[in-house]
C-alpha cells in the first residue's frame, strides 16, 4: 500500500521517538530503486526518510 501527502498514518519504528504515534504525510519522496519514503509531522515534529512498511494507515473515523 502506498500513501499519499496529507494521509495520517501510525508510525511503527522502535528506534524513533515517535514510535505508536499518529502523524500526517507532508511529503512522498521516491527513491532511485522505485520505492517511495515518506517525511511524517507529528505533533512536536517530524520524521524524515520513513519506509512504507513502517508506517500503517489510520482508519477513517466517519
Amino acid at each position: 500500500m502506498s500513501f499519499e501527502e496529507d494521509d495520517r498514518v501510525i508510525l511503527h519504528d522502535e528506534h524513533s521517538e515517535y514510535d505508536g504515534e499518529e502523524g500526517q504525510i507532508t511529503q512522498v519522496m521516491d527513491t532511485m530503486f522505485g520505492d517511495s519514503t515518506y517525511t511524517v509531522s507529528f505533533e512536536d515534529g517530524q520524521e524524515t526518510g520513513i519506509p512504507e512498511d513502517s508506517l500503517e494507515a489510520v482508519e477513517d473515523e466517519e
